[in-house]
């Protein structure tokens, strides 16, 4: 490589860790011009076209990104939510399964922690500057990475809520709550996405089972008390009543019959 491919690939490195993506568009594609061999340049090429869109262009060049470095991971990482964005999910399934399958797959713990804490600093990033794509693709690649982490998955469940994709964000809880079932906010926002997909029964189980856990939690009484209210009012038919220890306003009297009687779900 020439001394000035060099600086143009360092001041397009630059301007793309500063998230400046169009001029680092044009210098890096100034670089694949003379040389059309470094993985991370087609891979950096890939998420600009990613966060613009235009994810026909991303896949082609976090696939080139492989084709030159078959352990990349970050690539392929970012190959498998394009392929989720585009609908190819086997395509994005197999390259997930070789992601587990190579060398750079079986990072320690550590590591594999530190890299997923990282894309969710970088979501974070993205959802506070109001990108939720940009977000849900982040914390995408957290979530792969570390699987376990209830709280990666409870809040891409949040951030694909609130882009209206329910199904997703429901998945993403219950993956939460089955990696930690003690886990509060799962259960918590398990709830409100049941609630929100007409599964009130489902959603004041969840918060049933929050009381069990932490008897005096407030948002799990609150939304309890809500329904009992919404069913008392007829606007809600009656299900499953608060736990023991949920206080229901007199007003709201006795279930209606054919319910459940008083107490927890167990």
């Amino acid at each position: 490589m020439d001394e000035h491919t060099k600086q143009t690939l360092l001041l397009g490195r630059e301007h793309y860790q500063k998230r400046e993506f169009d001029k680092a568009e044009s210098e890096l594609r100034q670089v694949v011009e003379q040389n059309d061999r470094l993985a991370d340049v087609h891979d950096m090429l890939g998420v600009i076209c990613h966060s613009r869109g235009n994810f026909a262009q991303a896949e082609y060049h976090f696939e080139r990104a492989l084709t030159i470095n078959p352990s990349y991971t970050e690539a392929a990482l970012n190959l498998a939510v394009t392929y989720n964005d585009r609908g190819k999910y086997e395509a994005a399934r197999q390259v997930y399964k070789r992601i587990k399958g190579t060398p750079s797959g079986g990072l320690d713990p550590f590591a594999r922690g530190k890299i997923a804490n990282m894309h969710a600093e970088v979501g974070q990033a993205y959802a506070d500057a109001g990108l939720g794509r940009e977000a849900i693709a982040e914390y995408e690649k957290a979530v792969w990475l570390c699987p376990q982490f209830a709280d990666l998955r409870t809040k891409l469940g949040t951030l694909l809520r609130e882009m209206n994709d329910l199904p997703r964000a429901r998945e993403q809880y219950e993956a939460a709550v089955s990696a930690r079932p003690a886990y509060i906010p799962a259960r918590i926002q398990l709830g409100v996405t049941l609630l929100s997909m007409g599964d009130s029964d489902a959603a004041a189980e969840q918060w049933n089972k929050v009381l069990e856990t932490e008897p005096d939690n407030a948002r799990a009484k609150m939304y309890l008390r809500m329904i009992a209210a919404a069913r008392a009012s007829g606007s809600m038919p009656a299900a499953v009543p608060p736990s023991p220890g949920t206080q229901v306003p007199p007003s709201q009297g006795n279930p209606p019959p054919g319910s459940p009687g008083s107490g927890g779900t167990g």
